[in-house]
């Protein structure tokens, strides 16, 4: 792989989640690439939503893969579109995990914030895709959402006891976008997860979610996009792209004390011990 730009320091910058896939982003993958290449991003997870959007991550994958910046794909099904899964995972979908651009399962969870899926369906299909990780030896990416009033739907509550059940340990993975409070990471991280941070952590109110991002022990933390939703607060309210994810390592590096190169090679060796392709 070729350098990052030395404009951006030399360093080596994981973005593990982000929907290029989106039509945010088309005609436009090349520029945004090139863009993430000079930010010093030389990896980037591209997390599907659905059979349809695994399918996608993938041919990008494949397609786009040669500009400086390593991209990698998820394959699995949103908790949005859950209620599309009436019987159990397609075969057309399961196959896909043995693309040699997958490195991991999902994104997968709870989402009670829309409640597009009933949540009793949300659930089962977070318990089949688990299996599947677990058979296809892949780690999964959770997403987590709770309501906005927490007492009326609690994803990280509920979640634990599903991710137990289905011994999603042995598969591990991550919370991605990770929304919750201390108490929420220490339940991940009891477990073997790592906790992944975004654009929200450089928000001026986000006073929790920095405590929590305090808190993850070093070797246990990510970053990301969630491109193109959640850009960091220099670019609020707009178009969010792999480049900007400097921000949210800027912004926990100094939450830690650290030098941004010295954060960045850490977040790197944890992003590639986790999505490392099997």
């Amino acid at each position: 792989m070729e350098r990052p730009d030395e404009s951006a320091g030399g360093i080596k910058i994981f973005d593990s989640h982000c929907h290029l896939d989106m039509e945010e982003f088309s005609g436009e993958i090349g520029d945004v690439l090139d863009r993430a290449r000079g930010a010093g991003v030389a990896k980037v997870l591209m997390a599907a939503c659905d059979e349809m959007t695994s399918r996608e991550v993938i041919n990008i994958a494949r397609n786009w893969g040669g500009r400086g910046v390593e991209l990698l794909a998820s394959v699995g099904v949103h908790p949005h579109e859950a209620s599309g899964l009436a019987s159990g995972l397609p075969e057309e979908l399961t196959d896909l995990s043995a693309n040699e651009h997958v490195a991991a399962i999902g994104e997968m969870g709870l989402d009670f914030y829309r409640d597009n899926s009933p949540r009793k369906v949300q659930a089962d299909v977070f318990e089949w895709q688990i299996e599947w990780a677990r058979q296809a030896g892949r780690p999964i990416i959770v997403h987590l959402r709770n309501a906005a009033n927490r007492a009326e739907g609690d994803a990280y509550r509920e979640a634990i006891p599903i991710m137990k059940r289905t011994r999603a340990a042995d598969c591990g993975g991550v919370i991605h976008c990770f929304s919750g409070d201390r108490r929420d990471a220490g339940s991940a991280l009891d477990m073997g997860f790592y906790i992944s941070f975004a654009g929200p952590v450089t928000y001026p109110k986000a006073d929790e979610l920095r405590l929590a991002a305090s808190y993850v022990p070093l070797d246990r933390i990510l970053c990301e996009t969630d491109a193109p939703y959640l850009a960091p607060q220099s670019r609020r309210g707009k178009r969010n792209e792999p480049a900007l994810v400097r921000e949210v390592y800027t912004m926990i590096a100094s939450l830690r004390s650290m030098p941004l190169p010295d954060f960045a090679h850490a977040v790197w060796e944890n992003g590639c011990r986790l999505f490392w392709k099997r």
